[in-house]
């Protein structure tokens, strides 16, 4: 039951933050998600140093990692809001911002996972 609510909390608090980075960043004039993907790279980066710390020398407890990496970063971040902003541009068939979206999400969330990662080595 305590795990349940380590993983409640951390998910309420992220998912806050990500209503509020999308409310501020997302553009509605030109439809470029810039919150989403703020929010997913900045999570992918955190779960990256939680991750990290969580592995090197038992730095983070179980407890620690399942309201920070579980439940924070996974509030926080939002692979079906990624996947909606996606159909939207290929429904109105901005291709190019589909694929510049798509790819610098990927790629640039691979690379913020290992630089967090590296960074806590």
């Amino acid at each position: 039951m305590k795990n349940l609510l380590l993983v409640f909390v951390g998910g309420g608090f992220g998912s806050v933050l990500r209503y509020l980075i999308g409310k501020y960043l997302n553009s509605t004039e030109t439809g470029i998600p810039y919150g989403t993907f703020a929010a997913n790279i900045l999570g992918s980066f955190l779960i990256g140093i939680i991750l990290g710390l969580a592995l090197k020398n038992n730095t983070l407890t179980e407890n620690h990692t399942l309201l920070l990496a579980t439940g924070f970063c996974g509030g926080f971040t939002t692979f079906s809001t990624f996947a909606y902003e996606n159909h939207a541009f290929l429904k109105t068939g901005d291709f190019t911002s589909f694929a510049i979206y798509t790819i610098a999400s990927f790629a640039i969330g691979f690379l913020a996972v290992f630089a967090g990662m590296h960074l806590v080595k």
